[in-house]
């Protein structure tokens, strides 16, 4: 299980020119998921990224994360970041 966290002021994405997904303040996830992966990995993946503390409280400090600042989160299906790049 792999995957790729920006925090974000804004974000969305579209199908055909369609917003599928929308999100204010908060953090946008590319998620791959392998056949190996089990329930155990998410939930632990799960705790990791809702406990990352990448956001800035009153001091400007890296302090808070997206539960402290009730942030969203927008998580889209990234297969590639599983794929098997050997020759």
């Amino acid at each position: 299980m792999r995957a790729v966290i920006q925090r974000v002021s804004e974000a969305s994405v579209e199908v055909n020119k369609t917003v599928v997904g929308e999100i204010k303040t908060g953090l946008l996830l590319l998620i791959g998921i392998d056949e190996n992966d089990t329930e155990k990995d998410a939930e632990w993946l799960t705790q990791k990224i809702l406990n990352l503390r990448i956001f800035s409280d009153e001091n400007q400090k890296l302090n808070l994360s997206v539960q402290d600042i009730s942030g969203e989160i927008l998580c889209i299906s990234q297969f590639t970041l599983i794929a098997d790049y050997k020759k």
